[in-house]
């Protein structure tokens, strides 16, 4: 912060807003924005008609929304914006997936994966070996690989070209709360989305047979040199039972995420008796199956006790499919921002944990203004009201 200790808080917030991206400088218009209806853009628990929520949700913000109508059947806090790990591939794969034909083959340069991050999740690719390019969108979906995520942001183009395309396939899907930093998911300053957006990301990408073939393919054989391979293992334990977690029956996908600074990330999509439901989870106090065992328990819910929910909002349709432009919030109620405690739902349908100060958004503006200045190269984002922490490690 030396560099800019003589410039005024004022000063700051003024050359940040000139710096960052214009979705990022708006944030706080963006949060104010009812996408899916007003009650979404409400703190706490929103649900109608319908009892019986799990008696404990620890995540800082959930969505349970069919997916044939779109209606949100229960929500809390579903415009809060967190960083969104490895969940952020969805928009990435529902972005870059139909540019090229799967049977394409690919051989990996080391420039292709130069700047992927120290502590990623990896598939395993190495530089020389020739690839197609199912087997790297079978990387990206079942391993998470960040290796995989980059070569195919090359062929695109380059990572800069990639993160603008998504961007601009976030704000088509009205996915206001997303600002896009790196392909992969891994924690970078600014990185943010939420679970209305998340959700949003998985209907859209689940349209597409590819998207929804990978995502659903438990394991594959992966190229390892010359005719060899190796088994790779999708990491969504309620796909495939791992990690002491029994299949969740119905389930098909889609994606789960981690890093050490965001904590874990899943949108899951399940059908019974003829019905899809989709259901994101974010940020569980809990680590290890937190966020597996509260998804699979709204998704019991929803195909019980929600099938006499009324909706609370819906998820919109993408603007280039029709879709109409999301309307300022009435009352500008705010959203909570990216740090805060965790919410507890209790039997009452009640929620705990304490609300974001409204000054955060600002105070995230001049922490992102500080770091425009020094020009260094970006570091993990440490979330407000924590201590420094270690550099991020990801893991699948």
């Amino acid at each position: 912060m030396r560099e800019c200790s003589r410039l005024s808080r004022r000063a700051v917030l003024g050359l940040t807003a000139a710096a960052l991206p214009l979705s990022t400088a708006t944030g706080a218009a963006a949060a104010a924005t009812a996408v899916g209806g007003e009650r979404l853009a409400r703190t706490g628990v929103q649900v109608r008609g319908a009892s019986g929520l799990p008696r404990k949700l620890t995540a800082r913000a959930w969505l349970i929304a069919d997916h044939a109508s779109g209606d949100v059947l229960a929500s809390f806090d579903a415009h809060r914006r967190l960083a969104p790990a490895s969940t952020l591939k969805m928009l990435f794969a529902d972005t870059v997936l139909k540019k090229f034909d799967r049977a394409r083959r690919y051989k990996v340069t080391d420039a292709d994966l130069a700047d992927v991050p120290a502590g990623s999740s990896l598939v395993g690719i190495k530089p020389g070996i020739t690839y197609t390019v199912e087997q790297l969108w079978q990387g990206v979906f079942l391993r998470s690989g960040n290796d995989a995520v980059h070569v195919l942001s090359h062929m695109n183009g380059g990572i800069g070209k990639t993160v603008a395309e998504m961007q601009a396939r976030a704000e088509d899907l009205q996915a206001l709360d997303t600002h896009v930093v790196s392909p992969d998911g891994f924690d970078h300053k600014g990185q943010l989305s939420s679970a209305y957006d998340l959700t949003l990301f998985a209907r859209h990408g689940l349209k597409d047979a590819d998207f929804r073939g990978y995502c659903g393919t438990k394991t594959a054989d992966f190229p390892a040199g010359g005719k060899k391979t190796f088994q790779i293992q999708n990491t969504d334990r309620l796909l495939t039972g791992a990690w002491g977690l029994k299949t969740y029956e119905g389930l098909f996908g889609v994606k789960n995420g981690y890093t050490s600074h965001a904590g874990n990330t899943f949108t899951g999509a399940a059908t019974r008796g003829g019905r899809t439901l989709l259901v994101t989870v974010m940020h569980p106090e809990a680590g290890g199956n937190a966020v597996y065992e509260e998804t699979a328990a709204l998704l019991d819910w929803g195909f019980t006790h929600g099938r006499s929910a009324r909706p609370v909002g819906t998820l919109v349709t993408a603007l280039s499919e029709g879709g109409a432009s999301a309307s300022p919030a009435p009352g500008r109620q705010a959203v909570r921002a990216a740090a805060g405690a965790p919410g507890t739902v209790t039997a009452g349908g009640g929620s705990a944990g304490t609300a974001v100060a409204a000054g955060a958004g600002a105070l995230a503006l001049l922490g992102a203004g500080a770091w425009a200045l020094r020009r260094r190269r970006t570091r993990p984002a440490t979330p407000e009201g924590e201590k420094p922490q270690p550099p991020t490690t990801q893991r699948p």
